[in-house]
Formats: structure tokens, sequence, C-alpha cells
């Protein structure tokens, strides 16, 4: 297995009696995109200035590339805080330029890569225009440039898609595809789940500073769908909620079929049988689609919050 690219183990912070973050661990794999998730106030920017070295852990230990943090490897990291600022009175390019200065580029490589991510991110005819003329969307593109400016190894945004329209969003999410292809980790923190879902190798949620569920989205998914089913069927759906085994029926957004056959989600209790279901059901119901259903990570997350209280 590849050493972690970053790694939690039991690491704490409390602010006077609140525990902001509490116990949690996790291991971030070399070459994905992972998700730190959950909702506002969960602990994970919290989490993230820990790693990056703004404010201390009160205990636990966090590991850089297999070592202990250390100060050097932080230079290694694009970080993009979710409360951003920019030197507004200057030209874009000098800004960027500015910023790649600061990780350690020469002026000139500085400025050559600025105007590369301009090209990249549609804003090379801004490159001239001061930071405040720009939007808040073209300002939040800066932000990013400025981010992975030094080419860093790992990437991390804490919620990097707040704020920008469907456009952007999607700019946004194809240079995060880019970096996973050139082999770079990157690690976001989000609390809508639709876009983790999207674009996620590995998760992690949080809630209220512990960790509440982590691994492999795609196994997550399936280990958590075998109690979900999809159904098609003509008769009264409503009356088939008594039957054994089955904890809810759920209707779905599916278009009118122009028949009388209706459609459901079906949530089976958790040691129910799915076949020995479909026999009460078809006794009950003329049905022609029966089949496991993944769950979506909205509902996934809602879960594993309820079962760890």
């Amino acid at each position: 297995m590849n050493q972690a690219s970053l790694e939690l183990r039991d690491v704490r912070k409390t602010f006077g009696d609140f525990a902001a973050v509490d116990g949690v661990s996790m291991a971030v794999p070399p070459g994905t995109i992972f998700g730190l998730l959950g909702p506002n106030g969960a602990g994970k920017t919290t989490t993230i200035r820990m790693v990056m070295d703004i404010i201390a852990p009160d205990s636990g230990d966090i590991l850089l590339f297999g070592e202990p943090r250390r100060r050097k490897d932080l230079e290694r990291i694009g970080y993009l805080p979710e409360e951003r600022g920019l030197y507004r009175k200057m030209t874009v390019v000098e800004h960027l330029a500015f910023l790649g200065e600061l990780h350690g580029l020469g002026r000139r490589d500085a400025t050559e890569r600025a105007g590369r991510w301009l090209e990249r991110l549609e804003l090379a005819d801004r490159a001239k225009a001061k930071v405040e003329e720009l939007s808040k969307g073209m300002q939040q593109k800066i932000q990013l440039a400025g981010t992975v400016l030094h080419e860093p190894d790992v990437v991390i945004l804490d919620e990097p898609f707040s704020g920008l329209d469907p456009i952007n969003q999607g700019l946004f999410k194809d240079v995060l595809a880019e970096f996973k292809a050139e082999g770079r980790t990157i690690l976001f923190s989000t609390h809508v789940m639709e876009q983790a879902e999207k674009l996620c190798d590995h998760i992690c949620l949080i809630s209220k500073g512990r960790v509440v569920l982590q691994g492999q989205l795609a196994q997550i998914k399936h280990e958590r769908g075998g109690n979900s089913y999809h159904m098609v069927a003509s008769g009264d759906l409503a009356a088939i909620e008594s039957l054994p085994g089955i904890a809810a029926v759920l209707p779905t957004d599916a278009d009118n079929r122009g028949d009388d056959r209706g459609e459901a989600r079906l949530v089976l209790e958790p040691d129910a049988d799915g076949a020995a279901v479909l026999r009460e059901l078809t006794r009950a119901l003329d049905v022609t689609e029966f089949r496991s259903q993944e769950p979506d990570l909205e509902q996934i997350f809602i879960q594993a919050v309820r079962d760890a209280v």
C-alpha cells in the first residue's frame, strides 16, 4: 500500500469547553480526490488549519508524506482557505507572480506560470486589470491559480465551490480532475454532498468533530446499498408498507409512464432478505422491476450521523 500523503492520528482541538475536533483519524491516499465532508460547524476547517500548522492540535499526530509534519513539507502543499484574501490594488498578473515568489519561484518563472494559468482559467484578457475590478467568480479563479502556481504535490481546498456559478464550478472540477490525472493528491472540504459524490475517490464524514464514516466511496456505497431497492409495479403501492421486511416505501421523481405502473424506492429492514421480500411483493402487486439501488451520499451521511448518536 502506498504511503498516505496526509495522515491524522487521534487529533483533538478544543476551544474552552467546546471540542471542535474530537479524536479525528484519517489517511489520504496519494493521487486521489479525498472529500472531508460534514455540515457547517462539523470541524472541517479547524482540521485543515491544524494540518497547515495555522493552529496547533491539543493532542494527536499529523503526518505529511509519511513523516511527522515539518514546516518544509508545507511547501509541497497548495492551500486555498475558506476565508480568502487578495491584494486588490495589484494587477492580476502581478498578484499571481507575487504569490509564486512567496512559494520560492523566481520572478520570471512565476510570471510565465501566471500567464499559463490565466489562459487555462479563461482570464488571459484580464491579466493587466486590477484585482478589484474583477467579478467575484473571476477573483475565485485567481485564488485557485495562486494556490497551485508552484505545482504542489497536495492541494487542499476549503469549500472551494462556495459562491461559484455552475459554469465556474464545472471549470474547477475539470482542473481537479487534471490534477488527479497528473498524480497529485487533492483534499477538499464541503458540506454539499452532491459535489463530493461526483468527484471523490475517498471520503471522511465528520459530525460534531468526530468521524462517523470513512473509506473508499464506491465501497461505502456498495456496503450501504444492500437494503435499498428500486421497484416498478402495478397495484396499490401504499398497501405494501406493512409487509414483513420493509422499513419504508419512498416515492421517486420518475416521469409519468403513461400507464398504471408506479415506482418507489424500498428501504428494507437491516436483516431482511431481498428475495423473500420480493416473494411477498409479487403476492400483492404485479412487479415488473425489482433491483438493488445504491443510496446517494446525502442519504448515507444522514444515516451515518443518526447511527453515531
